[in-house]
């Protein structure tokens, strides 16, 4: 008889024999520690679930690809992926539900997540929105009150119409997105049929260091199609997964769904006598004085293979961007760069990064170490920075975003010793010292600085003889340095001439 080509095995890869039987004494049992099979069985089974999405918990995603169509985001934007009309770029789309559990019911009134990943050569861009342009608060310290009152009621464990509309009605900023979620377009047919928004503002900025404001919007192409009240009561009776359904079934199908994708741009100048704050998520930009600008085209059409691996791990936060794209002083987007990611360290794992589905398509290195499940990213090189190694990441000052001008300060990475006088205090310290403790002062730092590697060892010195020549000199004899054939040796900034 052949070998069966799909083994069934144990997750340590060993062949399982019986996967109907327990091992047990006797037909009639006990059963025995000593089924490790049975036991990994039932230990994975009670680990399986992880916690649910706080919002946007339902959720249906696919494989896609973005085309450039127009290349006049150049003018604005340095990011790559926009570096010429028909260039490409793998992404990855996750629609969801706002306020619904994983059981939710596609079909229900409710805002609509639109969360879009792209694997640029760069690293990943994630655009997290929904479908609609604006959203119900503007001031993060609403959001998770707001979250609370799309939830149960503590005491009764219903959703409760006193918690929505007792916070709506404390709140008149929520009426612009109150009048899109009840309006028509607040219960879409499919995810195939909606738009997709960045609702926040973010920037561009292109190779001059330019910088503009800037919209992202995803129109469909097929065309808005919503339905009424009774038309969802309808298919909610008879499909609760109709959302999830549709899109799988067209990509199956080969019918694959696409979005246009445009952005609105905003001058600094413009943005200061803008009649509302261009950074308040509760409004929008007029397109009459802000058109549309075409950038590309998105099409959906590969379905993920595995929906847990893929879909309900996929994590999308608005902190990862890519060179050319930057954010606003928008409150609500700055408050998600840090939620968004803290979250899916929660939920999924402190390296949910390095998941197939969330790994960028490029080479990561950076100096984050370990964690659950790490797969032991950066191997051998150092884990710490600043450092010397040759071969060890280093940063690229060519892709320093500008800096943002607000108010009277700047907003940008300021050297933070730039104009800091790191030597005259302890200068002055050591010069405190009697005779008997400046000797232990050296011997004890010759102990340990001696273990170093010599051009460490001569590069630390320099900083003593910046502090107190004769600081430098103390520690040099404990060290065996002779001073005069180094100072030879050194440039004016205290660097190593190199013959």
């Amino acid at each position: 008889m052949a070998e069966c080509p799909y083994k069934l095995t144990t997750a340590d890869g060993a062949p399982i024999a019986d996967n109907q039987n327990s091992l047990t004494a006797g037909p009639r049992g006990p059963l025995l520690m000593q089924d490790v099979q049975l036991l990994e069985q039932m230990q994975a089974f009670n680990r399986e679930r992880i916690p649910e999405r706080v919002v946007h918990a339902k959720g249906s995603a696919a494989y896609g690809t973005f085309t450039v169509t127009n290349d006049e985001i150049r003018k604005y934007s340095k990011a790559k992926l926009f570096s010429k009309v028909g260039k490409q770029t793998e992404t990855f789309l996750r629609f969801s539900t706002v306020a619904g559990e994983r059981g939710a019911a596609d079909a229900e009134r409710d805002v609509r997540g639109f969360a879009l990943k792209f694997y640029t050569e760069e690293g990943n861009w994630d655009m997290v929105g929904n479908n609609t342009p604006v959203f119900f608060v503007r001031d993060p310290h609403k959001f998770q009150m707001f979250i609370h009152t799309q939830k149960r009621d503590p005491k009764t464990n219903v959703r409760d119409m006193n918690m929505q509309w007792d916070f709506w009605s404390l709140c008149p900023e929520s009426l612009h997105q109150i009048t899109i979620l009840f309006s028509d377009r607040g219960i879409p047919a499919s995810y195939r049929h909606l738009n997709g928004y960045g609702s926040h503002t973010y920037s561009l900025y292109n190779e001059k260091g330019e910088r503009v404001w800037c919209k992202f919007h995803f129109k469909t192409d097929q065309g808005i199609h919503n339905i009424t009240d009774d038309e969802s009561a309808e298919l909610i009776s008879r499909d609760r997964e109709s959302h999830q359904r549709d899109l799988f079934d067209s990509i199956e199908r080969g019918d694959f769904p696409t979005w246009t994708f445009f952005i609105q741009v905003m001058t600094e100048d413009q943005a200061k006598s803008f009649q509302w704050n261009p950074f308040d998520l509760t409004k929008v930009w007029p397109h009459a004085d802000f058109p549309l600008i075409e950038v590309g085209r998105l099409e959906l059409n590969r379905n993920p293979e595995n929906y847990f691996a893929e879909v309900e791990q996929a994590s999308f936060s608005p902190s990862a961007t890519v060179s050319g794209i930057g954010f606003s002083p928008d409150k609500m987007l700055q408050a998600r760069l840090m939620s968004y990611a803290d979250a899916h360290r929660y939920r999924v794992g402190t390296n949910y990064h390095q998941l197939p589905v969330n790994k960028p398509r490029c080479p990561v290195m950076h100096y984050q170490r370990d964690g659950v499940m790490s797969t032991g990213q950066g191997g051998s090189s150092p884990n710490y920075f600043p450092n010397s190694h040759d071969d060890a990441p280093k940063d690229s000052p060519e892709y320093a975003e500008p800096a943002m001008p607000l108010g009277d300060v700047t907003v940008d990475r300021h050297d933070s010793r730039t104009d800091h006088d790191d030597y005259t205090q302890a200068g002055n310290l050591y010069r405190m010292f009697d005779d008997a403790h400046r000797d232990r002062l050296a011997k004890a730092i010759g102990g340990a600085l001696g273990q170093a590697r010599r051009e460490i060892q001569e590069r630390q010195l320099c900083h003593f003889f910046r502090a107190d020549e004769d600081y430098g000199r103390r520690v040099a004899k404990e060290l065996g340095i002779d001073v005069q054939a180094l100072m030879a040796g050194m440039g004016s900034g205290g660097e190593r001439r190199h013959s």
